[in-house]
């Protein structure tokens, strides 16, 4: 499936599977499915399930093969990316997945109140600058609280110390449930921890990158409830020595709020 960019979003005009919104920021498009996707393009009630940052869409994808009964849609800026797997999906005939395009700062203007039950925020830039910009921040709750349902599900899988280690804060700062943890997750998931293997079942072609660089997978599963107010953990993290597989850190600092 080898296009060039041109190719691919022309491609993606035609997809009956993926909804694109990526300058709503500054011109705010109404979303006119928001509240309705269920009916208006699952066809069915059964629980939504968002994937925020979905690059190439695969973990969607896999998602929606391996729980039928779920409605799945990944959201991501980066149109490219997108393309491969909204295009599995429709050659493979996956009704329960759909894809949007849009900037997640927004996502709150594409699904009313109580639609989503569940958010998976899978290998998220750590932002190690700017705690606003990381998606599991007090910022984005926020944002999920206006759509997911009240004590729904935040499913966050990465190989990032220091997201992993600033959300487990955020999360026991605000005393938010916490259902699933752990900074080894394919090797407690194989020695038959339940909860984990949920988050295990699925793992993508950079994540056996990572693991066969000697990176363990971290995961956290925790509710959000409606209520309360929600406070930024207050405490200096160390860094990560490297952005992304092979690309080490810019910054000259040794730790971060």
């Amino acid at each position: 499936m080898s296009k060039g960019k041109l190719a691919k979003f022309a491609d993606m005009e035609t997809y009956e599977n993926v909804f694109q919104y990526p300058y709503s920021v500054v011109s705010d498009v109404p979303f006119d499915m928001r509240g309705h996707w269920g009916e208006q393009y699952f066809g069915n009630a059964n629980p939504i399930v968002l994937e925020l940052g979905c690059g190439k869409g695969e973990y969607t994808v896999e998602l929606a093969k391996l729980y039928p009964d779920v409605n799945f849609v990944g959201v991501d800026i980066k149109g490219a990316r997108m393309w491969t797997g909204a295009t599995l999906a429709l050659q493979q005939g996956l009704k329960n997945v759909a894809f949007l395009r849009t900037n997640i700062e927004i996502i709150d203007r594409f699904f009313g109140p109580d639609e989503v039950s569940e958010i998976w925020l899978t290998f998220s830039d750590p932002q190690m600058k700017n705690p606003r910009k990381r998606l599991s921040s007090t910022y984005f709750m926020e944002r999920y609280r206006r759509f997911l349902t009240d004590r729904g599900i935040i499913h966050l899988k990465t190989d990032s110390n220091f997201l992993f280690t600033y959300t487990r804060l955020m999360v026991e700062k605000n005393h938010l449930p916490v259902t699933a943890m752990t900074t080894d997750l394919y090797h407690e998931a194989g020695a038959g921890q339940g909860e984990l293997q949920h988050a295990a079942a699925i793992q993508t072609y950079y994540e056996s990158m990572w693991l066969a660089r000697g990176l363990n997978i971290k995961y956290i599963k925790f509710q959000l409830p409606h209520d309360a107010q929600l406070h930024e953990p207050d405490v200096e993290i160390p860094l990560d020595d490297y952005r992304s597989y092979h690309r080490t850190k810019r910054s000259s600092l040794d730790t971060a709020k």
